[in-house]
């Protein structure tokens, strides 16, 4: 018996950008002495986003030799005082510059710039020996309140236990979506709810725990073996989300490019720069570089979805 199996390919068409389009107009003078592509600057980015950023930033420097940026991942608060304190002047998280942030700036004859980059899934994830691996949005909430605490509290009959829920750390933007987002403005108030290190600690505490669910950005997940982006870390299980009353596996959808593009998957975030460089320099056209199609294409590649760019889905049918 024949079986067709539906694959769903995701292509992406740039158009050009010129790098430095937003570079122009007058030097204010500064000590600095980085130039839109030479020196040495430090920027700051979210941790959940360091794979894909740590892509950009090698082959930035790799196409211009004379620049170094040297980066610190760290979360998102820290992120926003350093580039409050003017310690850095390019920050890369999942929120933009508050209107009251923008106005800070403005104060200091600074005029601030948020460039949107790219989109990621929030992506939960459970040991390879766990068979649950379908939720609703609804019992994702309520696991997040304490309102469900054991794993048969979302699906009758489950034996697993207590559900425990592991975060990158306590400040990251991965936990700020969750309560802004998910949560609609509201503290996590499970007991089972804790931080690790940072997104690896995750990935390595919910391998070694049968019982636990964490939550990470989708870009730390794609295996770099498959050039499809259709395959996840072998070493866990992806969770499929269901916006339905009832998770099945026809209703439920894991962070896959298309289904962040169609809206199938719930847990999508807007990925940003947020530069305030008076001098319009290296960390200025690093953000645009991003922005530029080669740094559009490197997100493509990593399985997020850019922000520029015509996305076409074709769905083939393959019959075996």
């Amino acid at each position: 018996m024949k079986r067709t199996l539906s694959y769903i390919l995701v292509g992406l068409t740039l158009s050009t950008i010129f790098l430095f389009s937003a570079c122009g107009g007058n030097k204010k003078k500064s000590s600095r002495t980085d130039t839109p592509t030479s020196g040495t600057i430090t920027f700051v980015s979210d941790e959940s986003f360091s794979p894909i950023i740590e892509e950009e930033r090698q082959q930035f420097e790799f196409e211009y030799p004379k620049a170094h940026l040297k980066s610190i991942y760290t979360d998102e608060i820290t992120g926003f005082k350093m580039l409050e304190g003017m310690k850095t002047c390019l920050l890369i998280t999942s929120r933009g510059l508050s209107d009251g942030q923008i106005a800070y700036f403005k104060s200091k004859n600074i005029i601030p710039q948020v460039f949107p980059i790219g989109y990621d899934g929030l992506a939960l994830i459970v040991n390879r020996a766990n068979n649950d691996t379908c939720i609703t949005v609804n019992n994702v909430k309520k696991i997040l309140l304490g309102q469900a605490t054991k794993w048969s509290d979302i699906n009758p009959g489950s034996k697993r236990g207590d559900i425990e829920v592991v975060f990158d750390n306590r400040a990251s933007a991965t936990l700020h979506y969750v309560e802004d987002s998910i949560l609609g403005g509201k503290h996590i108030t499970s007991p089972s709810v804790f931080a690790a290190k940072n997104s690896k600690a995750v990935i390595d505490y919910v391998d070694k725990t049968p019982n636990a669910i964490g939550i990470i950005g989708s870009n730390w997940l794609n295996d770099k073996r498959d050039s499809t982006n259709t395959t996840f870390k072998k070493n866990i299980h992806v969770m499929s989300v269901s916006i339905a009353k009832k998770a099945t596996p026809m209703n439920s959808w894991k962070p896959y490019q298309a289904y962040l593009l169609d809206g199938r998957y719930p847990f999508v975030r807007t990925l940003y720069c947020n530069v305030v460089d008076p001098s319009k320099a290296l960390p200025w056209s690093f953000a645009n570089y991003i922005t530029n199609p080669r740094g559009q294409l490197i997100i493509f590649k990593s399985g997020l979805l850019p922000y520029r760019g015509d996305i076409t889905i074709k769905t083939v049918d393959v019959k075996r």
